[in-house]
């Protein structure tokens, strides 16, 4: 059965089919402005607590929430503070954090998205990974091309993941893959939905 918008109500089996699904269910969305001030402010108060002074980003493609407005007023409390956005390893197809910062130059990548040009490159103790939907336990959905997996992997030490997007995309029966690595906190809209116990 076939929602007014014509999409399923029943998330597809198929991880393909699943991502095309939730991706066309998020740029649909009547309320996504709505949805984004909401996990502005959840995003917001939730770094009030961390220590971390280096954050990793993205640039927001497809519907995405923009997490660069919160992190900018994160780096206005104090200027040791550095947010940066991936540059593609072509390679490793690992990513590479460069300085970010309102106004700096840019350029596009191999897949048409912004990067930082000629910024410093720094390794993030803390990185925020967009999800285009989300399981129990830290399991993430992205877009199947495994940059953050590789990218985590090869990370030491391992900065703290956590994951970002909109309430629409929990699928309960979410499991992850061998190869992947399980966030350490999710924030939507509706607040923290998982994060891992501290030891």
């Amino acid at each position: 059965m076939d929602t007014p918008l014509g999409f399923s109500l029943e998330p597809s089996r198929d991880k393909a089919q699943l991502r095309k699904q939730l991706q066309a269910e998020r740029q649909s969305m009547h309320d996504r402005h709505q949805r984004a001030v909401h996990l502005q402010e959840v995003l917001r108060v939730w770094l009030v607590s961390r220590f971390e002074q280096t954050i990793g980003a993205y640039w927001p493609i497809k519907g995405e929430f923009d997490a660069l407005p919160a992190l900018f007023r994160w780096t206005e409390a104090d200027p040791a503070r550095r947010i940066g956005l991936p540059v593609i390893n072509r390679e490793t197809k690992q990513l590479r954090f460069h300085v970010w910062f309102p106004g700096c130059p840019m350029e596009e990548d191999a897949y048409g998205i912004p990067k930082p040009k000629d910024t410093e490159a720094f390794e993030p103790a803390l990185l925020l990974v967009p999800c285009v939907g989300f399981g129990p336990k830290g399991v993430r959905l992205g877009y199947g091309g495994g940059f953050y997996d590789r990218t985590l992997a090869a990370l030491q030490p391992r900065p703290v993941t956590v994951g970002v997007g909109y309430a629409h995309g929990f699928i309960p029966w979410l499991e992850g893959e061998p190869h992947d690595v399980p966030l350490d906190a999710m924030l939507t809209e509706d607040g923290v939905v998982w994060q891992k116990d501290r030891a």
